[in-house]
């Protein structure tokens, strides 16, 4: 009898990389993924360790799934991840059901943990303190036909005060270049039309081997690859990010005109306090040399409130970076203690009642910035990607969505049918916060044989050329 799983992840693109890793793996394995409205005869929680929440919504869950185990006791439950890696002595004694605790840097034991753990009816703990090989090697069930993740790097040799993900996932260690390029152009044979190149610190990549211009190089020779329509990457940080890398954004035709940079704080004090290495004049100079080159580009970024010691003055400085800084969106975080970090045993730390405080207003502030980047692109034209999930209808409103270029979400009547793997010509009309909408003016399919087609849609204004590249699959 096949044997169901479901896969659950919290945190970072990384962890949904790891978690496309553990669904191919359990698929290579005889497992088949749940039905929808149905219990898995395994669920794996994939964790993350960055903030507090993660912890509780894990514990949660294995709280909720325990009379129902006890019901079915040839269910497993699997725990990996980061939170794994922080938790290991700590998960079995809070949840003693647990089959499986795996950590960061073995996801491919995971198959043969889960069987050791039924026959000999006992829990298994493994977690290698060390990457060995890279995931890449690993079967993946990718959540999208035409989009992937392509790590370039795992770990990080940064020291923030707040953040242990160094500690969980080691030091930097960085892939060939060929390694790289070579799946990227396996996953276009199978029809990937747009990747994401992934790292802790991915601009930093080609420290392993001492080449500061690695990354920009990369960038560059995936311009290359026929039938890669689109590159992006994330997350840089701004200690690395460097004139050779915006010239490669600039100058390379498939890497899309969007920068997630983060900030973390607009105070040049909370900034030395995170061990950021990096002022706010620094970071506001690569946002200008950045829409220098590319003066198109959108820019995002991470933002964390009530550190420890975060004056009013402080807070404030953030505020006035953001108005200056015009970003399209911005995803803010309230501080929460990690412990094993150096800002756990700060002094001054904030109250939870302040932190919210300065979260609501700063989450207020930047919705207003984001209305007005978003409704200067009123009466443009973009390019949209539909995507798998963003591009399922609504039937109500006969739409759809999916990503523009700058990585802007787009809503758009569908006038021609257009599926997911698409591009979209859409003139925007009206714009939120969070979204703009548009309408349709011609559709180029990019699906296996008809990758050259063009559908026109009687909403094309007449005698207008738009200039479409052959797109290749």
């Amino acid at each position: 009898m096949e044997r169901t799983y479901s896969v659950e992840t919290y945190g970072c693109q990384m962890n949904v990389h790891d978690s496309e890793r553990i669904a191919g793996l359990l698929d290579e394995a005889g497992y088949i993924p749940v039905a929808e409205g149905s219990q898995a005869d395994l669920v794996v929680f994939n964790t993350c360790a960055v903030r507090e929440n993660a912890d509780n919504k894990l514990y949660g869950n294995l709280s909720f799934l325990a009379p129902i185990k006890k019901l079915n006791p040839g269910m497993q439950i699997a725990v990996g991840g980061c939170l794994a890696q922080k938790d290991q002595s700590i998960i079995l004694k809070k949840a003693p059901y647990v089959d499986v605790v795996f950590g960061t840097h073995n996801v491919g034991s995971l198959p043969a943990l889960l069987e050791r753990a039924r026959i000999e009816e006992e829990a298994q703990i493994e977690i290698k303190e060390a990457l060995e090989h890279f995931p890449s090697a690993l079967p993946a069930r990718r959540l999208s036909a035409f989009s992937a993740w392509v790590s370039i790097s795992v770990g990080c040799n940064n020291t923030c005060t707040f953040c242990i993900v160094p500690t969980l996932r080691g030091i930097e260690k960085d892939r060939s270049e060929e390694d790289i390029l070579r799946e990227i152009r396996t996953l276009v044979a199978q029809g990937v039309i747009e990747i994401t190149l992934l790292g802790q610190n991915v601009n930093a990549y080609g420290v392993d081997f001492a080449d500061r211009q690695a990354f920009a190089k990369l960038l560059r020779k995936c311009g290359d690859i026929e039938g890669l329509e689109r590159v992006r990457f994330m997350s840089p940080h701004p200690r690395d990010f460097t004139d050779d890398v915006i010239e490669a954004m600039a100058e390379t035709h498939n890497v899309m005109p969007h920068l997630h940079m983060p900030l973390q704080s607009g105070s040049d004090r909370v900034l030395q306090n995170m061990r950021r290495s990096y002022r706010s004049d620094r970071y506001l100079k690569i946002l200008e040399n950045v829409r220098g080159a590319i003066p198109h580009a959108s820019i995002t970024t991470d933002i964390i409130v009530g550190f420890p010691g975060e004056t009013e003055e402080d807070f404030q400085a953030t505020l006035d970076l953001c108005t200056e800084a015009q970003f399209a969106a911005a995803y803010t975080y309230q501080y929460s203690i990690r412990p094993g970090t150096p800002a756990a045993s700060m002094p001054d730390q904030i109250a939870a009642s302040v932190v919210g405080e300065r979260y609501t207003r700063l989450h207020e502030h930047q919705q207003l910035i984001s209305l007005e980047v978003n409704k200067g692109a009123i009466g443009k034209e973009m390019r949209v990607l539909v995507g798998e999930y963003e591009g399922r209808r609504d039937a109500r409103e006969s739409r759809l969505t999916g990503k523009s270029e700058d990585f802007r979400l787009v809503h758009f009547a569908d006038s021609s049918n257009a599926r997911a793997g698409d591009f979209v010509d859409v003139r925007i009309t009206d714009a939120s916060a969070h979204y703009l909408i548009g309408e349709e003016l011609q559709t180029i399919a990019t699906r296996g044989g008809d990758a050259h087609e063009l559908r026109t849609s009687e909403k094309k204004t007449s005698g207008v050329s738009l200039g479409i590249p052959t797109v290749r699959a």
